[in-house]
């Protein structure tokens, strides 16, 4: 059990490490710092072997004080000369719950109260910052394609600097499709996403989202200077990043505009899209927030928000994080997620998607083989058919009623050769009902939710060209199969330089160019066209790619579709 664990902390973490830097393969010339200047200041980033990095650049204010579970507030003084040649601070984390008893939410506790995670991460409020990777020697007025990333982290914990996009910028680079990266700082957890009807009259709700937009207009203003093109902006995010992506696409009812002109042009989501979830001040919403008042000693107070607000930040993280984590029993039925507000966002993504209200942009989506493994870890008494749709009605689908949940789960069979990590026979059992929990969390949250997304996206959309995938490059890992974030490893660090890496990577640079992961013209060669031809998503022609680590294959989307359909015919009742 430590090993899964250790696997389970490792990756959600995204080995609580940035990603390896880029290898020492030559000795690096001695040269000038690169400086960029904008209008707030001069900023100095640092030399690498085939990159120049600019790192924590400041796009807010500090959202501390009275600005804590505020809107973020634009930067409106000079930084000056603005040293970025270190590591961006990470916002405040919610990795588990300080109130739990569980034995591995005491220890994930403990270690991330050390003074030396701390430090390591450099945790602070003041966190909303962005970094800038661009390939070396680029100047204002290159106009190079932008990659913009949105880390991932169940809403509840990552920092950009856990990603460094060095060598996904040097593999671009020697495909012939250089581009810009920038990963943006957004708040998450409670500091985030705290839900209840105060927040919500407060005007203050689905705050990291907001974070996100401001980053993105900050590349509007600023990103020419940086030698990338402000119109030529893809937004790319992994897991909760990639329901951000499209929850950007969504805000203000698609309006994705920002002095006239549109802030991304495609969108590029692994293992995340669409999330129905009830509203802010929804009664499982409302419970946290009331739960989080409650420890922070707030609940007499006349205003509860401004009691909060006021806390010194030991106790505020204290109460905020004192809730269900994701690495607990509740696992994804989490504490902290977007949730519709009237104004931000305005309906349940779902309802957006149907009524067309999102900026519809040509767009990648798809998943992992077995991404509810790593999620079904942690429930060892749901044993039976009975124990499992109490367990989805107690704490995901509060909306759903007995009959309609038991429908959902008698389509997943009890067999455990059914069950995922899909196709590992009678192995990987690691408690009774666990592989049939696995496929069912990994359908729901993500696999077939994203086919019902594309489905209803094709349809009112269909002149917009969307492409997706299956990743199986992992099959035959014990009990995890290919997990979620198993494209960590593979897509962003390349830790894993196999066929899978190589070709997604080529894939994804063409549509940072052409809007088209087949298309491997533009840049400076068409190194980056890749044998087998991704076919597009439509509505008659369901079609993925399929991944695997030395070879790429082809999978008809009508897996599971009893399921599926199921899923379709009962969104409502499947909100969170």
């Amino acid at each position: 059990m430590k090993s899964i664990v250790a696997v389970v902390t490792a990756t959600l973490l995204g080995s609580a490490v940035a990603a390896p830097p880029e290898p020492p393969t030559q000795v690096i010339e001695k040269r000038a710092a690169p400086t960029v200047t904008i209008s707030s200041g001069s900023i100095v980033g640092v030399n690498r072997i085939a990159t120049e990095a600019f790192n924590g650049i400041p796009f807010a204010q500090p959202p501390v004080g009275p600005l804590r579970l505020k809107p973020p507030v634009k930067l409106n003084s000079s930084l000056g000369v603005f040293d970025a040649t270190g590591i961006a601070p990470a916002c405040p984390q919610f990795l588990a719950d300080s109130d739990s008893n569980e034995f591995l939410a005491k220890v994930i506790d403990t270690i991330t109260g050390l003074p030396f995670f701390q430090h390591a991460l450099k945790i602070t409020e003041d966190c909303l910052t962005v970094n800038v990777i661009r390939p070396k020697g680029t100047k204002a007025g290159d106009k190079l394609p932008v990659l913009f990333w949105i880390f991932g982290g169940g809403f509840e914990l990552g920092w950009s600097s856990m990603y460094d996009g060095g060598p996904l910028v040097s593999n671009a680079i020697n495909m012939g499709k250089p581009y810009v990266f920038v990963a943006i700082n957004y708040r998450v957890g409670g500091f985030g996403f705290m839900p209840g009807k105060e927040i919500l009259a407060d005007g203050s709700a689905n705050l990291g989202h907001l974070d996100q937009r401001m980053g993105l207009e900050w590349v509007a203003d600023n990103i020419e200077a940086f030698g990338g093109d402000p119109d030529k902006v893809t937004i790319w995010g992994e897991s909760a990043g990639a329901i951000s992506v499209f929850n950007q696409m969504t805000l203000y009812d698609g309006d994705n505009t920002y002095k006239g002109k549109p802030l991304f042009r495609g969108a590029i989501m692994n293992s995340g899209s669409i999330i129905p979830a009830d509203p802010v001040d929804c009664p499982k919403g409302q419970e946290i927030y009331d739960a989080v008042v409650a420890k922070a000693g707030c609940a007499g107070a006349s205003d509860t928000l401004a009691c909060l607000r006021q806390l010194p930040y030991d106790e505020f993280i204290e109460a905020a994080n004192s809730v269900p984590a994701i690495l607990s029993y509740n696992s994804v039925a989490l504490s902290y997620l977007p949730r519709p507000d009237g104004k931000v966002l305005t309906k349940s993504a779902d309802v957006l998607v149907r009524e067309r209200k999102y900026a519809a942009v040509p767009m990648i989506v798809g998943d992992q083989e077995d991404e509810g493994t790593l999620f079904s870890l942690f429930q060892f008494n749901i044993t039976s058919t009975e124990k499992l749709v109490s367990y989805l009605g107690e704490i995901f689908f509060h909306g759903a009623s007995k009959k309609q949940l038991q429908a959902l789960v008698n389509t997943y069979s009890p067999s455990i050769m059914a069950g995922s990590p899909f196709g590992s026979g009678i192995f990987n059992e690691i408690y009774p009902g666990f592989k049939r929990l696995a496929a069912i969390l990994g359908d729901v949250v993500f696999t077939l939710t994203r086919r019902v997304f594309l489905e209803v996206a094709t349809t009112v959309n269909p002149d917009v060209p969307a492409w997706s995938y299956l990743a199986s490059y992992d099959q035959g890992t014990p009990i995890l199969g290919t997990f979620h974030g198993s494209d960590l490893l593979q897509v962003f660090y390349g830790i894993l330089p196999n066929y899978a890496s190589k070709s997604i990577q080529s894939y994804y640079a063409n549509f940072v160019y052409n809007q088209d992961p087949n298309d491997a013209s533009g840049g400076t060669s068409a190194k980056s066209k890749i044998a087998e031809n991704w076919p597009r998503w439509t509505g008659k022609e369901r079609k993925l790619i399929n991944f695997f680590a030395n070879r790429n294959g082809y999978l008809k989307d009508d897996f599971r579709s009893e399921s599926a359909n199921f899923i379709a015919s009962n969104a409502d009742a499947l909100h969170v």
